[in-house]
């Protein structure tokens, strides 16, 4: 059973070019296309995740070999792209999966492969398809015998990539999303604002309805001459013109120039006001015509103001084209300016070719890339061409033949002839500031080339991502070139590009291996590829926006990755902004509304990232490069780009920014490290400032403790003075800690005396104390035992006027007062009191009085100095000033009425 089986895959190592085949080379014998029938399930229901918003499956391919790689996978066509899914890992892979619209052409083959047998000579084929891309690439399938599976596809490509009208296409299908596009016509408006130093100035679509945006300055205006597309219908809804110049002049103008692209201002000089200018062809014919108002719109582009006077300067008309082409339109009507008509002028011819030619030259250049490259379409290593290593080998006239064939195909030229030519207009009116009038024969191609390239050398704002934006809208959309002509899509008026289905001449069988007998069969072509518009003039003026790059790494904020996937979503049509070949035809299809905008999804994916996106340059310094760039000629020599051209030929060789990715990372560490240290750094400043102020804090503590510890001192030297005088009356001090103050006299263990209370009165400043903490001090009467027997006795006999010195107490039954914390009672026995004769045989009334009045004064103030309290003079009951406590006045009455 198994040598039954119909061989799985071919390998193009295996095709047969008159030459020995390399042992271990491979060959597609080696699988078996019946180990692939396990996965001829519906996948496209498997992976649905892999589609995008409203992205369907149009048909698809089981058991399908990516010749370019040996890779067998699983091959849908969709409303957008053509997907190959490896069977091995069950990815995307890059190479296989193209969209669409960046299909230049397609076509059928079949190669004819000698069979491993030994035995035999019959020879198999097998069926093919094989893609050529306008991002560089060729790409071949290899589908499985006796199966309609490439039939299928093809069918599908067919109906997709050529849609019959463009609201078929797949940006109109899926709709603006998240990523919808504000008006262009508004950032238009913002630009000329910039342009004519109005940066104050807002526009909006209000302003844009009611055509209120017709400001100026002292040289220049913006134009509504063509607000309904009246004048040109390839032209902006607004132009920047000269001042002095009324739009019928304008109107009188535009009829002498070729589609009615009138000159009309790209960019200005904010200094000395110097222009570039755009247009198309003039109309002059083989008779030489003249338009005076054309003459004159001109001449009004050298103006210049020198001390508030009227001035003129110098005037160069930069024609694109060969000046044999400039003579040979002039025979269809069309021509070149003549110097002697514009007074102070240079005409300078540039000599770039047309779009057929740059046409071909991309197409050459693209086959030399897929020959010569690492590996390429037929499978094969380009040192292992003609099975031998020819290349390796150091065969020199076959290396001399590769180097030839690059130069054969002009692309580098070209390339440095936009270079060239947009290095010398910059140059003119950076240096000389002089005005310059650039066109081609319609002033939408090559045109646009030079003056957005100009524009890009002139202002650094144009080397920033949102001046990117904006030089691309204004010199490529708004001015009207046909994106949906050279793209090779379906425009408004429902004619669309014609694919090419069939390979062309030096597209596919220029290679030795291609040239043998038996390898490749294209099958006929039913149309030529030169009848059509396409052209990737595009292409060519970012391929140039990449040269300066390479010459001055710091001047721009983008990086070569950002150009590489600002290409492929152009090419992709997935957005709506450069559908349609004009602004009025995207205004009549509402691009605007209906699709999604490329602009918004770039912005997007560079904020998942911030500054470490792949669309940032690293390297970008705005203030090495703030002014213009004016490269020599030297510098101007072009290289491949590797990164877009050899992505696809040379993918290990195309890794040239490798070492941006790596400058990246490093960066990206750099970065990490340095908000690290800011944030230790930040940290430590906390730290420091937590410390003083827990310093502060301390020393507070310290100064509050150690007042604390004075005032415990005084207030113990206090009490035990207070304590010594009140011990000294014949009363016994207690300290307790309550919530008032008891004050209890007792003249005998069983009489009570009376008790007074009255709150403590809390110092100044002190708030929160706990009541439990409150200090109550209570005095009470000793006998005079206890009296006799203090050590205090001797302030007693001092004091009381009863007591006489050697004798012992006079007033043995007077019970001595008790103090309580703030507050005094007293209490005595008067009646013993009243039975002393010593009261009327000693002492006279007024010295009694004397000795009484003494003694109060003395305990109370003791008693105030530990409360805290004020005294204040009162009269007592004998009309005699005394001193009393103003928040205990019943004391005060107690000690007159008793003493």
């Amino acid at each position: 059973m198994a040598a039954s089986r119909p061989p799985r895959s071919v390998s193009a190592r295996d095709i047969s070019v008159g030459c020995e085949r390399l042992e271990g080379a491979g060959s597609w014998d080696t699988l078996e296309w019946t180990k692939i029938e396990p996965v001829t399930r519906s996948v496209s229901h498997v992976n649905l995740e892999f589609l995008l918003e409203a992205e369907r499956v149009e048909g698809e391919g089981h058991g399908v070999v990516l010749v370019n790689t040996d890779e067998a996978g699983t091959l849908f066509v969709t409303n957008f792209r053509l997907l190959f899914l490896s069977d091995g890992t069950r990815n995307i892979v890059p190479l296989g999966t193209i969209p669409l619209a960046a299909i230049e052409k397609f076509n059928k083959m079949v190669a004819k492969i000698q069979s491993n047998s030994r035995h035999t000579n019959k020879s198999s084929s097998r069926r093919l398809l094989q893609i050529i891309g306008k991002d560089m690439r060729i790409i071949v399938f290899c589908f499985r015998p006796r199966t309609k599976q490439r039939r299928v596809i093809y069918d599908a490509l067919l109906r997709c990539t050529k849609p019959e009208r463009i609201w078929d296409l797949y940006a109109f299908t899926c709709g603006p999303s998240k990523f919808s596009n504000p008006n262009p016509k508004v950032r238009l408006l913002n630009e000329y604002f910039r342009l004519l130093g109005k940066r104050f100035h807002h526009a909006s679509m209000s302003m844009v309805e009611d055509g209120s945006f017709a400001l100026s300055n002292d040289l220049w205006r913006i134009s509504d001459v063509n607000f309904n597309y009246a004048l040109c219908q390839s032209y902006p809804f607004a132009l920047l013109v000269p001042k002095s110049i009324s739009d019928e002049g304008i109107i009188q103008a535009s009829n002498f120039r070729a589609r009615s692209r009138v000159p009309a201002i790209s960019w200005c000089h904010p200094g000395t006001g110097a222009v570039l200018a755009r247009s198309s062809q003039p109309l002059v014919g083989l008779m030489n015509t003249r338009s005076n108002a054309d003459e004159k719109l001109v001449a009004a582009l050298c103006a210049r103001l020198v001390d508030g006077k009227d001035s003129r300067r110098k005037l160069y008309i930069a024609d694109a084209r060969p000046r044999k082409n400039a003579l040979a339109n002039g025979a269809m009507g069309g021509g070149s300016e003549s110097s002697s008509n514009y007074f102070q002028s240079e005409i300078v011819f540039f000599g770039i070719d047309n779009i057929h030619a740059m046409r071909e030259s991309f197409a050459r250049f693209r086959e030399y890339l897929d020959t010569h490259g690492a590996a390429s379409s037929d499978g094969m290593s380009s040192f292992l061409r003609h099975g031998g290593w020819t290349w390796g080998g150091g065969n020199l006239s076959s290396m001399s033949a590769s180097v030839s064939t690059l130069g054969d195909s002009g692309w580098l030229i070209h390339v440095q002839s936009v270079l060239a030519g947009s290095a010398w207009i910059a140059a003119r009116v950076a240096l000389e500031s002089a005005a310059v009038l650039v066109h081609c024969s319609d002033g939408w191609d090559r045109t646009s080339q030079l003056v957005s390239l100009a524009n890009l050398m002139l202002d650094p704002y144009y080397r920033t991502f949102t001046g990117f934006q904006a030089l691309v809208e204004k010199d490529w959309l708004a001015f009207g070139h046909p994106f949906s002509d050279r793209v090779g899509m379906p425009s408004i008026s429902g004619s669309s590009f014609e694919l090419t289905r069939q390979a062309s001449t030096g597209s596919f069988s220029t290679s030795p291996l291609r040239l043998s007998s038996g390898s490749f069969s294209p099958q006929a072509s039913n149309s030529s590829h030169a009848q059509n518009n396409y052209s990737p003039i595009f292409l060519q003026w970012v391929d140039c926006v990449s040269q300066l790059l390479r010459i001055y790494p710091f001047a721009f904020e983008f990086s070569s990755t950002f150009l590489v996937d600002f290409l492929d979503y152009m090419l992709s049509c997935r957005f709506g902004n450069f559908l349609c070949n004009s602004e009025k035809e995207r205004q009549i299809c509402g691009v605007d509304e209906a699709c999604g905008c490329m602009w918004a999804y770039l912005a997007y994916l560079r904020t998942l990232e911030g500054r470490s996106h792949t669309h940032y340059n690293l390297f970008y310094d705005p203030l090495k490069h703030n002014g213009p760039l004016l490269p020599p000629a030297a510098a101007l020599a072009p290289m491949v780009w590797p990164q877009f051209h050899l992505r696809w030929a040379c993918p290990f060789e195309s890794q040239a920014s490798e070492l941006e990715a790596e400058c990246r990372n490093m960066a990206m560490k750099f970065s990490e490290l340095q908000k690290a240290k800011e944030v230790a750094e930040m940290k430590a400043k906390e730290y420091l400032a937590a410390m003083e102020i827990l310093n502060a804090d301390l020393q507070s503590e310290k100064q509050v403790s150690s007042s604390a510890v004075n005032l415990a001192k005084r207030a113990s030297k206090e009490s035990a003075a207070i304590q010594r005088a009140v011990e000294s009356l014949g009363c016994r001090v207690n300290f307790t800690n309550s919530r008032g103050c008891t004050v209890d006299g007792e003249s005998s263990p069983t009489e009570t005396s009376q008790i007074l209370c009255l709150p403590r009165r809390e110092p100044e400043g002190t708030t929160g104390r706990d009541d439990k903490s409150d200090l109550s001090v209570s005095i009470s009467v000793v006998a005079d035992d206890d009296v006799h027997s203090s050590s205090l006795g001797r302030v007693c006999e001092t004091l009381c006027p009863l007591r006489a010195q050697g004798r012992g107490c006079q007033w043995p039954d007077a019970a001595c007062a008790r103090l309580g914390s703030q507050f005094v009672g007293l209490k005595a026995n008067f009646d013993a009191f009243d039975r002393l004769s010593i009261y009327d045989r000693y002492f006279q009334p007024d010295e009694i009085l004397d000795i009484e009045h003494r003694a109060v004064s003395i305990v109370i103030d003791l008693v105030l100095d530990t409360i805290g309290g004020q005294k204040q003079e009162s009269v007592d009951s004998r009309g005699n000033a005394a001193e009393s406590l103003m928040p205990v006045q019943f004391l005060v009455t107690f000690l007159r009425r008793y003493f």
